[in-house]
């Protein structure tokens, strides 16, 4: 962490719970899902799927809401900024992340939408397919942004999928003027290649003017430069942010500077059981070896090592300490 930083992160993001069960193929074909994308669905779409489901685990999730999980796990400290209801899922959103040290003060709704959830269907192949009802997520707003905690943020860090609603849109804007404004820097995920596709343009301009850290995979980053080719993608955005983290799953990764390219080797683990928050564990370990002085290499192989550790098991978060497996 910077010596003045309050935060190493600060992630704005979608508060979401996630419902996560095992379900075999046909399951996903009877319910005409989109198999391993993200799609958003209303409140009776979830509801038929939730009864669908089978015996589920049920936990806080959204993307920016895991990467302060697992960066919380590594020792690290962060504040997250989403919205919530004053409902029983608002109620488990906002147990989960402060029990595991995070900061959480955003204020709550009560409008009677619901705190949004995330059906997460994994299939025996470990692809998880969501099916995300954001509820009263989508009402984050600038007003909900905390500029004294911004300040006090190495890091300010955003997912992707809150490029949706323009409330939120508005929210990270202000919050990028923020950080920059007093030297820190600003990070996005690109969260799925459909999101992408929703908001090329838009993305484009991001990383060229306003994000210093860039997280995409290999679907995203060729989606954004419209390229078939993996290797045409890394060369379109080398030097057009001061980082960018391209994750290639058993490929490893690679981190991608205006003058060098390091090759993150992936962290062998015995069986994959859940794709789920792979990316997200990612970012985490990534911004934390960046904001405690790790060299790039070395923030890489955090980054490999909670990646790996959340795909060995159910669930979008760490389940042993990331900061025991490191030492």
């Amino acid at each position: 962490m910077t010596d003045d930083a309050v935060y190493d992160v600060a992630g704005i993001g979608n508060a979401i719970v996630d419902v996560i069960s095992r379900e075999d193929d046909g399951f996903i074909d009877r319910l005409a899902m989109t198999k391993g994308a993200m799609t958003l669905v209303d409140s009776a779409q979830s509801a038929a799927i939730y009864e669908n489901m089978g015996q589920s685990l049920e936990q806080s999730g959204g993307s920016a809401g895991n990467t302060l999980a697992g960066l919380a796990s590594f020792g690290g400290k962060g504040l997250f900024i989403g919205k919530i209801d004053d409902d029983q899922l608002g109620d488990i959103f906002s147990h989960d992340i402060r029990a595991i040290g995070v900061d959480f003060e955003t204020p709550r709704m009560s409008n009677g939408v619901g705190t949004g959830c995330c059906l997460v269907v994994v299939t025996p192949d470990a692809q998880r397919t969501m099916n995300t009802y954001l509820g009263v997520a989508i009402e984050l707003s600038p007003d909900d942004v905390p500029e004294a905690q911004i300040k006090a943020s190495a890091v300010t860090y955003m997912e992707g999928y809150l490029w949706d609603p323009p409330k939120a849109k508005e929210a990270f804007l202000k919050a990028t003027d923020i950080a920059h404004g007093v030297g820190r820097k600003v990070s996005i995920s690109l969260s799925d290649p459909f999101c992408v596709e929703r908001h090329r343009s838009e993305f484009l301009d991001l990383v060229d003017n306003q994000v210093d850290i860039l997280f995409a995979n290999e679907d995203e980053i060729m989606a954004l430069y419209e390229t078939a080719s993996f290797e045409d993608a890394v060369a379109a955005v080398r030097g057009r942010c001061e980082l960018a983290a391209l994750t290639r799953s058993e490929k490893g990764s690679l981190l991608v500077t205006k003058d060098e390219t390091v090759e993150i080797a992936p962290v062998p683990v015995d069986k994959v059981i859940d794709t789920t928050g792979a990316g997200d564990q990612y970012a985490a370990g990534l911004l934390y070896g960046l904001t405690h002085g790790a060299g790039l290499a070395e923030s890489g192989r955090m980054a490999s090592l909670a990646a790996a550790e959340v795909i060995s098991h159910l669930g979008a978060r760490p389940a042993t300490s990331l900061k025991q497996l490191l030492e």
